[in-house]
């Protein structure tokens, strides 16, 4: 054979050899490519931990094979550390829309709740520019504190609706007092008005109407305090779902289910349908007890926005202030005489009485003054008055309703009655699990899942053959309870609410609840002022609280007696524990009972 030239083969090896070449190039060796890919693409750990080629190893744990495996201990550890978090991500992207609508909702509910406070408190604060202009400046205040406690209630603190509007009848007391009743005072003492606001609920100068307010807006607050609280409520319940707990047993199926077929290649095979609803009910036994309590919250949600829609009005009780704001201060007025005498014998009389008429209301030089006109007569020009004080401003300045807004959450929320209940299904649907002709059964390829599908909730846990479960998340369990504990307390409060605070009907008394027609509170039907029978209820109480042992000398900064100096002198009082301020029931009973010069 000569240099350069190829051998010579025979015509029978060509076919053999062509053979041999085109079987290596098919078959290939055996390759964990595409266990790498997924492992990669998932951010599953370092590709340094997934070999080659599949192997053996004796130490794995829960993707035990017979055959050579792609899988090593340290990718067995990353699947379980990555599969605990992609379930959770999964489920929070099914509980992502629940929670914004609860989020949401209580973020427009407090928008417009805080919209309609700043409306009526500006329809409220109108009132006295239009028909009590002398108010105006100084009801500011008293307005704007009301106005804010209400909001604060709203939000949930400890305050009351009773109190919020007490304490607005006591500061407006020594302005109505002073500027409506008794003009001619001038520049009002502060212990003076500090006198009239502690006496203001035994004097009642007001008569039912503090009363008629609280019950109006304790109703629709009440039902607006408890909607807030049901919201924040419920983003507690999604946010301990969305950090639910998985216990060993249940990382391990997860395993199992999701990452075990990789180990033999099989990185595109999906879980049988029954299989994954088996590991997921076994997974979330928790979740799944939580269903009856959330279908009764929901349920409450509904009636509490009903409650809202109907007797309980927030919009209407709030707007419905003004009017009784201005009826309370005209039943002040037609009874300013008699209660003139009251406060005159509970605070003593004003240090000087100087008159300071407007340049409108002066009359000319040399006139005589108009006689007051009979009371017949002041009746109906404050009728007419009120009568003429619109009722509300434009629809055009009214804030989003809030009843459109409740409305409108509810009927979202109606769809997530049953979330719980089906959150095992929504977790096995799309992407997860194909409905194909073979899946993964945790073992192997199978054509369908023979196994036993079991129920929702903990006792149905104990035929599954995919989990071991044996209790719930103390987590849960605990939001649990408290769900339905909330439960009862919310529909206590939706159906009880006019049994506790409408029982009440106009004409019974003053607010305080210890007042009745016999105490003067109320009188025949129009508010009479009886100052006889203000302190009678309660006037054996008193009689051993009248005296101290140690009366003050001269002046205090309580009440000045020396303005009414007479030839019998009457002692000052001092509240026990050192304070000058005279208690306003005891003085009241004092001075009815001590003979006047």
């Amino acid at each position: 054979m000569s240099q350069g030239m190829c051998p010579r083969v025979s015509p029978l090896v060509v076919p053999l050899l062509l053979l041999l070449s085109a079987g290596e190039l098919c078959l290939g060796s055996p390759s964990c490519q595409e266990v790498r890919t997924a492992f990669q693409l998932r951010q599953i750990g370092p590709l340094k931990w997934v070999p080659d080629v599949p192997g053996t190893d004796e130490e794995l744990q829960v993707c035990q094979h017979r055959g050579p495996t792609c899988c090593t201990r340290k990718m067995e550890e990353s699947y379980q550390v990555a599969v605990r978090r992609e379930t959770l991500q999964t489920i929070q992207s099914y509980s992502f829309e629940l929670k914004f609508l609860l989020v949401g909702h209580a973020t427009s509910f407090q928008d417009a709740f805080q919209s309609l406070l700043h409306f009526a408190q500006n329809h409220t604060s109108s009132l006295f520019e239009s028909a009590y202009r002398a108010l105006a400046r100084e009801a500011t205040a008293p307005v704007k504190e009301l106005f804010t406690d209400l909001s604060l209630y709203i939000l949930g603190s400890d305050d009351t609706v009773e109190g919020a509007v007490q304490r607005f009848y006591d500061n407006l007391f020594p302005l109505v007092y002073n500027r409506l009743v008794n003009p001619g005072i001038g520049t009002m003492r502060q212990e003076y008005a500090e006198c009239l606001r502690m006496t203001r609920q035994d004097v009642n100068p007001f008569g039912s109407h503090p009363k008629s307010l609280v019950q109006e807006l304790s109703r629709s607050f009440k039902a607006g305090r408890t909607l807030s609280k049901a919201l924040n409520m419920g983003v507690e319940v999604i946010n301990a779902t969305e950090h639910a707990a998985f216990t060993r047993e249940c990382g391990r199926a997860l395993v199992r289910m999701h990452y075990c077929s990789h180990c033999q290649g099989l990185t595109l095979i999906k879980p049988c349908v029954g299989y994954c609803l088996n590991v997921m009910r076994g997974c979330l036994p928790g979740l799944a007890e939580l269903d009856q309590p959330w279908w009764d919250y929901i349920s409450n949600l509904e009636e509490l926005t009903n409650a809202m829609a109907g007797a309980h009005d927030l919009e209407l009780a709030l707007l419905g202030i003004r009017n009784q704001v201005n009826d309370a201060i005209l039943y002040t007025q037609l009874n300013g005489p008699r209660l003139t005498a009251i406060v005159d014998k509970v605070c003593g009389q004003p240090a000087e009485r100087v008159v300071h008429p407007s340049p409108e209301t002066m009359p000319p030089p040399g006139s005589t003054p108009a006689p007051k006109p009979p009371i017949e007569a002041q009746l109906g020009r404050l009728s007419k008055k009120r009568s003429s004080l619109p009722l509300k401003s434009s629809k055009n300045d009214k804030p989003r309703s809030l009843k459109k807004i409740s409305r409108d959450f509810v009927s979202y929320m109606q769809r997530y009655k049953t979330f719980y209940s089906a959150l095992a299904e929504l977790l096995c649907e799309g992407e997860l699990v194909r409905d194909s002709s073979t899946c993964w059964s945790g073992e192997d390829v199978v054509e369908s899942y023979t196994n036993r599908v079991v129920g929702n909730g903990l006792q149905a846990q104990k035929l599954n053959p995919e989990v071991k479960v044996r209790g719930l998340d103390p987590v849960l369990t605990q939001v649990k309870e408290r769900l339905q504990r909330f439960n009862q307390e919310m529909l206590g409060k939706v159906e009880g609410q006019s049994d506790r605070v409408g029982t009440w009907e106009p004409g019974s008394g003053d607010a305080s609840g210890d007042c009745d027609d016999e105490d003067g509170c109320q009188g025949s039907g129009e508010g009479d002022l009886k100052e006889d029978n203000i302190i009678a209820k309660n006037a054996d109480r008193w009689k051993n609280e009248l005296f101290t042992k140690d009366p003050p000398r001269g002046k205090e900064r309580g009440f000045d007696t020396t303005q009414q100096t007479t030839t019998t002198s009457r002692p000052l009082f001092i509240l026990k524990g050192g304070s000058s301020m005279l208690r306003p029931s005891l003085l009241l009973l004092l001075l009815l009972l001590l003979p006047l010069s």
